[in-house]
């Protein structure tokens, strides 16, 4: 009786087991869980879960044919072929440093107070060019572009912008017309050298009093929005001096570490090694 129980018992434990870890399909008895599918998928930062039905049948396909074809060259000995062990031991070495890197990374931390001390300490790094916000209607003759400031002339604030965004819509020979003429924000430079100069003189909220012409023909600028140049805010960029400082910290780390190695290892080359003392 007890014997029966204990099976019954294994029975039910294995039973969970597979229940827990997804099984989604089997080669000869070796399980394909979801578990082992999102550890392949999480590369592409993808889930089995969000796969359409199609997908999921062309990756499971796929690892049931890579389960058949281990299958094969298992039973043709390759385990045993030199060329297998002598690849096999150098992606163990490789493997071994990638995760022994990964947990190092993974330990070195930056606090927000060494990420604020840092960018006190270099601003100047952070600096942002003075930028404008413009939209624009491109026309081919200087006449059409007359006649559309003419129209936007006795308009001011909201009524404004909505007259300009529906004739940039409307008559605009531009690729952003469709966007009612709208350029995001750029800086000096980044526009053609006319245009750069009439929107950059301009005042916020402002239409351009005369046509501007440039080889693509002749524009009404819209000013939509001006930002001085200054210095970036720490939380603008806290999280790429996180990351650089991060790096830099896990680089030095790796170097020293190595350094350290060096001294108390055996090396011996048939080749003339650099001296790391020699250019200091």
């Amino acid at each position: 009786m007890k014997l029966i129980k204990s099976a019954v018992l294994s029975t039910m434990l294995a039973a969970t087991s597979l229940m827990g870890a997804e099984v989604l399909a089997t080669v000869n008895g070796k399980a394909i869980n979801k578990s082992d599918v999102n550890t392949i998928l999480k590369a592409q930062h993808m889930s089995f879960d969000k796969l359409s039905k199609a997908q999921q049948k062309q990756i499971l396909n796929k690892l049931i044919e890579r389960e058949l074809l281990v299958d094969i060259a298992s039973k043709a000995g390759i385990e045993k072929d030199p060329e297998y062990i002598k690849k096999l031991n150098n992606y163990k070495k490789d493997l071994a440093i990638k995760v022994w890197m990964d947990k190092i990374y993974k330990r070195t931390l930056i606090s927000d107070s060494e990420a604020n001390k840092y960018y006190q300490d270099h601003k100047e790094q952070f600096v942002t060019p003075a930028k404008v916000h413009a939209r624009h209607i491109l026309v081919k003759t200087e006449k059409e572009a007359k006649d559309i400031i003419a129209q936007l002339s006795k308009l001011k604030g909201d009524a404004l912008k909505k007259k300009f965004i529906e004739l940039a819509k409307e008559k605009s020979t531009g690729p952003s017309g469709r966007n009612g003429g709208d350029l995001g924000y750029f800086g000096k430079g980044q526009m053609v050298k006319p245009f750069s100069d009439a929107v950059f003189a301009m005042k916020k909220g402002e239409v351009s009093k005369e046509p501007v012409k440039t080889q693509f023909g002749y524009h009404i600028i819209y000013l939509e929005d001006k930002k001085r140049a200054g210095v970036a805010s720490f939380e603008d960029v806290k999280n790429r001096i996180i990351a650089r400082m991060r790096q830099e910290q896990f680089s030095k780390t790796i170097k020293n570490t190595i350094e350290n190695q060096k001294k108390s290892a055996k090396i011996t080359s048939t080749i003339k090694l650099e001296d790391n003392n020699s250019s200091k």
